[in-house]
């Protein structure tokens, strides 16, 4: 295979767990190690960006995205960005005729988000979003038996993710906090996620009704301080949805769950049978087959556990027995977009499903602010 070399946009949390998932990634696959490198990392700052080039081992670092775009010799960037700097850097490497692989949510608005995929396509170069959640195996199970028609006629269907990050009101402001930059809250930063999850196992949303609050409407602008800054994102969103197809669910999302670290889950009930998913179990997916006879005393009902383990196509190492994590996950999702740029084929998740979710949280805000139903443009 061609070396492929990355360009590192942002080195933030997210930013660090993307070079982390790019070195893994030889060591699952059986690559060379200088298969996949990281040339160079733009941020905001030269000594942030400098701390960034000595954590990863690359040379080059830069304040000054441009500068990387114009090396030469990146073959694709990864934008880890705040929400409101990816339109403007997806269409400068489109126009540098670069792939992207653009953390979510893609936009900060719908309008952003549709340029960004018209101009990928019109440069046609890659482009994939960061939904690692959908490389669990068990998520790619549950998809592989929707498909196969296994709960029947989709009843409906519930998704959820919970964090506790914002419940203290002496937590300070922050760049997630501010509109301005990301666009949204809880919707936009955890949201995303569960939408694409059941956008991925169940396919498209036609309509949704949605509530968001804001359960802490002012916080100090920075730690100690006793200066209050307005808070003008959601700390908690509730949807009810209908699918394309007529099925109607829930999605709850909230960065105000008390005891919840990182409480993903999803569960989908159909005329044949149920499937339930949940992060605290990654390793495993729940099914229930109502075509199993329910007698005598209940037959052989009953949910049970299918063994997804870490069982991804082609890796060789390391024991696939093991249980998948978040790190997992992520090198998965990025492998994936490799091998598109490698075999030439379409990316998935693409900027146009990244497109769809930016819809559904769109219509969300909207219902809020109008009350009702609202249908996805």
């Amino acid at each position: 295979m061609p070396k492929i070399r990355i360009g590192l946009i942002g080195y933030g949390g997210i930013g660090r767990v993307h070079a982390a998932a790019y070195r893994a990634i030889p060591f699952h696959y059986g690559l060379p190690a200088d298969s996949i490198s990281i040339t160079g990392v733009a941020t905001t700052r030269e000594e942030t960006a400098r701390r960034a080039a000595d954590e990863i081992g690359c040379e080059f670092y830069t304040d000054d995205y441009w500068a990387l775009l114009a090396r030469g010799d990146i073959d694709a960037v990864d934008i880890c960005t705040p929400n409101n700097s990816h339109h403007e850097i997806v269409l400068a490497a489109a126009e540098a005729g670069v792939h992207v692989y653009c953390e979510k949510p893609l936009a900060m608005n719908v309008a952003e988000a549709a340029d960004m995929a018209r101009a990928v396509d019109a440069a046609g170069v890659k482009a994939q979003m960061t939904f690692n959640f959908r490389f669990f195996p068990a998520v790619a199970r549950a998809r592989q038996l929707m498909d196969e028609g296994y709960v029947g006629r989709v009843f409906s269907f519930r998704g959820r993710y919970h964090r506790s990050s914002y419940i203290s009101s002496d937590k300070p402001m922050s760049w997630r906090l501010d509109r301005a930059i990301t666009g949204g809250g809880a919707l936009f930063d955890l949201g995303a996620h569960v939408l694409d999850l059941l956008f991925f196992v169940l396919g498209d949303f036609a309509a949704v009704n949605g509530t968001l609050d804001t359960l802490i409407r002012e916080r100090p602008v920075a730690a100690g301080s006793a200066e209050k800054a307005p808070v003008e994102v959601d700390d908690i969103a509730l949807l009810h949805a209908r699918l394309a197809d007529g099925a109607l669910g829930t999605v709850e999302v909230s960065r105000m769950g008390t005891g919840a670290t990182n409480d993903l889950s999803f569960e989908i009930f159909g005329d044949q049978g149920a499937i339930r998913w949940d992060l605290s179990e990654p390793a495993w997916l729940q099914v229930y087959d109502a075509r199993t006879s329910d007698s005598p005393l209940g037959g052989e009902r009953g949910f049970q556990r299918i063994e997804a383990a870490s069982r991804y196509p082609g890796q060789r190492a390391p024991d696939w027995t093991m249980s998948p994590d978040f790190m997992r996950a992520h090198a998965e999702c990025q492998y994936q977009f490799i091998r598109a740029i490698w075999d030439d084929r379409p990316t998935s998740p693409s900027f146009a499903e990244g497109l769809h979710v930016q819809r559904i949280m769109d219509a969300a805000e909207r219902s809020s602010e109008q009350g009702g139903w609202v249908e996805l443009a």
